[in-house]
């Protein structure tokens, strides 16, 4: 069998300020950016039409949203999607804001027979429609919402199960942190939120998820084995003997995302890239989210029947390096 980083030492938690730094920056920066602007919400949510062409020559953007304008379908949000000849066209007119999935289909018959007697029928081929009606985008973004809190009951529920209280406390922080910092970055890559989206976020939380708990399974082992070791380092050899495991996993998921990120289009894009971005952030909240908060809630919660209440081992529960007057002691 393939051993890869087998036998290593490497203090991970040393780290853990410089870490959480960068992630509180990368989550303010991410989130408040929402206060300039809101998220891009797909079609799904918004309700209106959506549709996909692709054009024989290169067209104007500028002339074709004019176009439509004073054809009587203002607003239209027209972006490149591929190539330089396929466009989406997003668009929701206000007095059709109201009415049901009809109304919206109506307007994309409405843009394909504009588009066509523009550009002629063999100039101008459309590739997908979306019509989804307000109604249904509201109670599609209230389902959504759904799932997520549904995910966080159930991880709960599951941690509260498998683990005491302090490692399910540790794994929920790194999950919430996760889906912060997903958000953050749906927004900083201008990413449509749609429910490809939505799920590939709910399968970020599983393998983050996932990760934590292989992390906090080999802790809990190294604690039985070694009651007297501090857990600073307890959580540091257990990182390290998961390290070849993790480095497979990873290097395997990430490339059949990135697989789906170059070759699978601009539809699945999306949902690769939270993908791509969720095995990194899943990864980074295992060792330096859930580790720390893990010997920050032992210093301040230690267990009385444990070595971790002694003086020695008390200063290395705080996700510190422990110096040499105490490593002397």
């Amino acid at each position: 069998m393939l051993r890869i980083l087998h036998g290593t030492n490497y203090d991970f938690i040393r780290w853990w300020r410089w870490a959480a730094g960068l992630t509180i920056a990368f989550i303010v920066l991410g989130l408040g950016s929402l206060l300039v602007k809101p998220v891009n919400y797909s079609i799904e949510f918004t309700g209106g039409t959506l549709m996909q062409l692709e054009f024989a020559k290169p067209v104007d953007v500028a002339a074709l949203r004019g176009y439509l304008d004073g054809a009587g379908i203002r607003g239209a949000e027209i972006q490149q999607f591929g190539s330089n000849r396929e466009f989406t066209v997003r668009a929701q007119e206000s007095e059709k804001a109201n009415a049901a999935t009809r109304g919206a289909e109506t307007v994309a018959r409405q843009i394909e027979n504009l588009v066509t007697q523009e550009y002629g029928a063999g100039n101008v081929r459309v590739i997908r429609t979306e019509a989804v009606g307000p109604k249904v985008g509201g109670e599609l973004r209230r389902d959504a919402v759904i799932a997520m809190l549904l995910s966080f009951l159930v991880t709960t529920v599951y941690l509260a199960i498998r683990f005491e209280w302090r490692f399910g406390v540790a794994a929920l922080i790194a999950t919430g942190h996760d889906v912060l910092t997903t958000i953050a970055f749906l927004k900083l890559m201008h990413l449509e939120v749609s429910l490809t989206v939505v799920a590939a976020i709910l399968t970020v939380i599983g393998y983050s998820l996932n990760d934590t708990i292989i992390i906090f399974d080999r802790v809990r082992e190294n604690l039985r084995k070694s009651k007297k070791e501090p857990l600073y380092d307890t959580l540091n050899r257990s990182i390290n003997e998961t390290l070849p495991r993790s480095i497979l996993t990873h290097a395997t998921t990430f490339g059949a995302t990135m697989a789906l990120l170059i070759f699978a289009g601009e539809v699945i894009r999306p949902f690769a890239w939270v993908m791509a971005f969720g095995i990194f952030t899943g990864t980074f909240s295992s060792i330096y989210v859930a580790s720390p908060v893990l010997l920050w809630i032992e210093r301040k919660w230690p267990r009385r029947t444990t070595a971790f209440q002694t003086s020695s081992t008390a200063t290395r529960t705080s996700p510190t390096r422990r110096s040499p007057a105490t490593a002397t002691r």
